[in-house]
């Protein structure tokens, strides 16, 4: 990870209050026992990430910076690394859920601790000797807002296997843009041939997998100005798109008959209406919406029966280089919206919609390295590189996603199979 320009020193620590802050502001609506449920592997407690991201600033800044600093508990390294073998032995992912020792309260106790250091850390004095640092303290940052938004997307896992279905919070007033009349006509906009740069060129943070800039060329095509709707897929499930295994790899369509999916995730029928669970409770199923939470294998049955395809990332990218528009329309931290929302088409018939902040767009492109990829050296060098397997990219951004790491070269991952991310589909076409 790395950035080419940092704001003032000074700014560090009331922006790593206000992150701080925003953590558990997201975990304020759960009750204890809320915060200890794990149901299945890919969802981790939120005590967890309570306690992990502040094992993050403990480890990677702390323990090696600041002298005199004593680590809160001798266990809690063992309890909350996550994935860093370079750090020791931790407790197995699948086992998070069984932590109901140390209670909830020690937990903020521990993240009180570590912020008190993290104060005297990020003094202007302190940080002046240690040049180092402000790219540490960025990427903990960094690493703590994508907790938020695994937060956001577990919590709502945890309370729809609740039997009462509750409601995480109250439902905000929509922010959508009217639905125009055109929409629906599947209206598609151009992209030309040409070659193009893929990767992060800017000043500000950025990942590692989005470094080594580079050019793709990429043949002409057309990009959906807009998401699939729930409209939309509705007619897919009801033409038997479930149930025919020609629009389907076979991989997808044995997983599909094995887990019985006949709909995205969160949906259920009742009295011959489709509902879906929201963090704002049990809610019919909004036509005009994009359609979220299916995997790689939905998207592509879908795209195929529709006798289109899927952008690959570099067509995606390339598509946002020309035709960027405002981000996070339905993001978390600035509206309390909990779920993507409907947009009308842009007038101008050369432009797009939800392309940032609303859902992750499911990529037909693996996660692979680009050209020339470097792993850091050390416990960090882990942060992604060793994932670049088995996985396909995302792009785009999703309504639970924090506002500043919405850009055109963030690249999302996950296995095709994963379905409770918000994640949706735009079609292409060559």
């Amino acid at each position: 990870m790395s950035f080419h320009s940092l704001e003032g020193n000074a700014a560090f620590w009331p922006r790593f209050q206000g992150i701080r802050r925003q953590t558990e502001q997201l975990c304020a609506p759960l009750t204890a026992e809320d915060s200890v449920m794990q149901p299945m592997v890919d969802v981790s407690p939120p005590k967890w990430h309570l306690g992990h991201t502040t094992w993050f600033f403990e480890t990677f800044l702390l323990l090696p910076h600041l002298p005199g600093y004593e680590p809160f508990h001798p266990q809690y390294a063992f309890l909350f690394n996550s994935y860093y073998n370079t750090m020791g032995s931790r407790v197995a992912r699948s086992d998070r859920g069984t932590l109901s020792r140390p209670p909830l309260e020690d937990i903020y106790a521990y993240r009180r601790h570590v912020d008190q250091a993290m104060e005297k850390l990020l003094a202007p004095a302190l940080l002046q000797t240690l040049p180092e640092l402000p790219a540490l303290v960025e990427l903990g940052l960094q690493h703590e807002q994508q907790h938020q938004e695994l937060l956001v997307t577990d919590i709502k896992y945890i309370l729809s296997c609740n039997p009462l279905l509750p409601a995480y919070s109250e439902k905000k007033a929509t922010v959508s843009s009217p639905v125009s009349e055109k929409q629906g006509q599947n209206e598609w906009c151009t992209v030309p041939a040409g070659l193009y740069s893929i990767g992060y060129t800017g000043n500000g943070f950025s990942f590692d997998n989005e470094h080594q800039a580079h050019q793709v060329y990429l043949q002409e095509f057309q990009a959906r100005r807009t998401l699939v709707t729930n409209a939309e897929y509705l007619t897919f499930m009801k033409a038997g798109g479930y149930s025919d295994f020609k629009y389907w790899l076979d991989e997808g369509w044995q997983l599909a008959q094995q887990e019985q999916w006949q709909a995205p995730l969160y949906w259920l029928q009742q009295d011959g209406d489709w509902w879906h669970y929201t963090l704002h409770g049990l809610e019919k199923v909004e036509e005009q919406a994009p359609v979220t939470h299916i995997s790689f294998y939905e998207a592509l049955a879908y795209a195929n029966w529709s006798g289109n395809r899927l952008l690959t990332e570099f067509e995606w990218e390339a598509l946002s280089q020309l035709h960027a528009n405002p981000v996070g329309e339905g993001n978390f931290l600035e509206s309390g919206l909990l779920h993507p929302v409907a947009s009308a088409l842009p007038d101008h018939p050369s432009h797009v919609a939800q392309l940032l902040g609303n859902t992750w767009e499911w990529t037909y492109s693996a996660y692979f390295p680009y050209p020339g990829f470097v792993t850091a050296p050390g416990a960090l060098g882990e942060y992604n590189g060793k994932f670049m397997i088995n996985q396909m990219v995302l792009r785009g951004g999703s309504c639970a996603t924090p506002q500043s790491h919405i850009r055109p070269t963030y690249r999302n991952f996950f296995h095709p199979e994963k379905r409770w991310q918000f994640t949706g589909i735009r079609l292409a076409k060559s």
